[in-house]
């Protein structure tokens, strides 16, 4: 089995807090019809058996678009549902170790965020990393802000895709010009809009806009 491959121009990390008007999972599927091209599942407030059961659910949903799935931390829900990758965090399993469980047909992606995180990840192995929190977040807690330029810096010195995370908009998105993210990573700017499927589209948008700056 091959790792599939992924376009990260537009993220989605799931939260919990939704517009309150669509369930879960139409939130999901509306943000794939506008153009997302990653879905990670993060679950912070569940047990396993609920992880497990969510991860099936929106599995369904990412299959039928052909976009990959990546489980938040739980290498063993990712193995469980076959998942196509796990996202990382700093007190998480070391990627060489997670690779041994995972495979080499496996996505593995990384939270860095300064330059000494994202070249350890990546020499460790990592595919990808999401970079930040950018412009701070609601949606996570003790978060580190990493300046602009530490991006910057970032996509310059490591050969693998760079995903910018924390408090990114549309309003936004316009600073990450000539930075050289491959993409971003968004969670309420999806989540709790009132249309899912608009809100993804004009963030596609906005980063086609940001990439064909040059960066």
């Amino acid at each position: 089995m091959k790792k599939r491959k992924a376009d990260y121009c537009l993220y989605l990390c799931t939260d919990r807090h939704t517009n309150g008007k669509l369930d879960f999972l139409q939130i999901i599927e509306q943000a794939l019809q506008g153009g997302c091209s990653v879905v990670q599942l993060r679950e912070k407030e569940c047990d396993t058996r609920e992880f497990y059961q969510r991860a099936t659910d929106i599995k369904t949903v990412t299959d039928r678009y052909h976009i990959p799935l990546i489980i938040n931390d739980r290498i063993d829900v990712c193995m469980a549902v076959d998942a196509d990758g796990v996202h990382l965090g700093q007190e998480d399993l070391p990627v060489r170790e997670a690779r041994k469980i995972l495979g080499d047909e496996k996505i593995i992606g990384v939270s860095a965020h300064n330059i000494e995180e994202a070249l350890k990840a990546w020499k460790e192995g990592a595919d990808y990393l999401g970079v930040g929190a950018i412009f701070g977040t609601k949606t996570k807690k003790n978060t580190v802000d990493t300046s602009i330029e530490t991006l910057k810096e970032i996509c310059s010195r490591v050969p693998i895709p760079v995903v910018a995370i924390g408090g990114i908009s549309a309003d936004n998105i316009v600073q990450l010009k000539h930075t050289g993210i491959n993409g971003v990573a968004v969670v309420s700017a999806i989540m709790t809009a009132e249309e899912p499927k608009r809100a993804a589209a004009e963030l596609l948008i906005k980063v086609r806009e940001v990439q064909n700056e040059g960066i």
